[in-house]
């Protein structure tokens, strides 16, 4: 019999299969699903730093402030739908999840700015939350806003959350730092026990018709593990903090390659969306088998296995791999 178990943020887990930030958690029923699946932990679907702004009427002050001056301007600011739920109902979900499973819950904030995210960063402790996410989904269109002040900011409000909590705090990264690595050590040295990488941008679209801006949700695919495949095959070793591997875990394959290059858990979202919560277990069920055949014992023994640190020359590593991949077309 192998061992699935594994641990991430200080939590022991039955296996590395987490479901990701997504609607699936707004559910109880689903949540209980998930867990009768398999599914090691959940991350709750995101509160999002403009629920809190919106919760002391700042949002509404300046979503309205001289809006009237162009006919289209409020056309700008997107029905938020079932995001306009109040930071109150995201804290009593918490509760609501800790009481129907026996799984973690870990808690999902997101933003770019201290704000309220202290207060419900707390809030969402005291419900029983047993780590937090945070979510730096931020877009920097402002020409003035240089990227040392960016990651400054960011680094003051991992800091920020972290010196104010008790529970271990993961950051949830985009890939588009200059210098990735200096960048999380940063965040560790800040208070940051661990990354899940990595965020995914959604791309709207211009609907020529009604010549507006409209959303675009496309759920991922296999292929999109390789970005974050890398940087955490590199980052492992050099980074002490815990990794999690989200977009493009469809397959038992893509969490064996999440493992071996050094990531202690898999985060899913697009498959459960699409396949449902019994797609956890069938994942789970040929995770064993492959182990089982190729003579592995634990998912602890592949962990970091195929990472950077692993190469005897990791600057040769990258360097040899990109020049494959260009001599391999013909």
């Amino acid at each position: 019999m192998v061992d699935l178990k594994t641990t991430y943020l200080g939590l022991d887990l039955k296996n590395p299969l987490v479901a990701a930030a997504s609607p699936l958690s707004e559910d109880v029923v689903m949540v209980k699903a998930l867990a009768d699946a398999g599914v090691s932990a959940v991350v709750m679907y995101s509160l999002f730093e403009e629920q809190i702004i919106h919760e002391s009427m700042e949002l509404d002050h300046f979503l309205n402030q001289s809006t009237e001056s162009h006919a289209e301007a409020l056309s700008y600011f997107p029905d938020t739908g079932k995001y306009t739920l109040g930071p109150d109902v995201y804290v009593e979900q918490v509760k609501k999840l800790k009481d129907a499973v026996d799984i973690p819950i870990i808690g999902s904030l997101n933003g770019v700015s201290t704000g309220g995210w202290i207060e419900y960063a707390q809030k969402i402790q005291e419900a029983g939350a047993d780590a937090l996410e945070l979510n730096l989904y931020y877009l920097p269109t402002d020409v003035n806003l240089t990227s040392a002040d960016l990651e400054a900011a960011y680094i003051t409000l991992v800091r920020n959350v972290s010196e104010s909590i008790e529970i271990p705090v993961a950051v949830k990264l985009s890939p588009s730092f200059t210098a990735l690595p200096n960048m999380a050590k940063r965040m560790v040295d800040a208070g940051a026990e661990g990354f899940v990488l990595f965020n995914r941008f959604y791309q709207p679209d211009f609907d020529l018709d009604e010549l507006e801006v409209v959303p675009n949700l496309q759920l991922s695919k296999s292929a999109e593990l390789r970005l974050p495949l890398r940087w955490i095959s590199i980052l492992y070793g050099k980074v002490e903090a815990d990794f999690a591997l989200t977009s493009g875990v469809h397959k038992h394959t893509d969490v064996l390659k999440a493992m071996m290059a050094g990531a202690k858990v898999t985060q899913l979202a697009s498959v459960l969306l699409n396949k449902g919560p019994a797609r956890a277990a069938k994942i789970l069920d040929k995770l064993e088998d492959w182990m089982v055949e190729n003579e592995y014992e634990s998912i602890e023994q592949m962990q970091g296995s195929m990472s950077q640190q692993a190469a005897a020359d990791p600057s040769a590593f990258e360097r040899a791999n990109y020049m494959k991949v260009l001599n391999s077309y013909r």
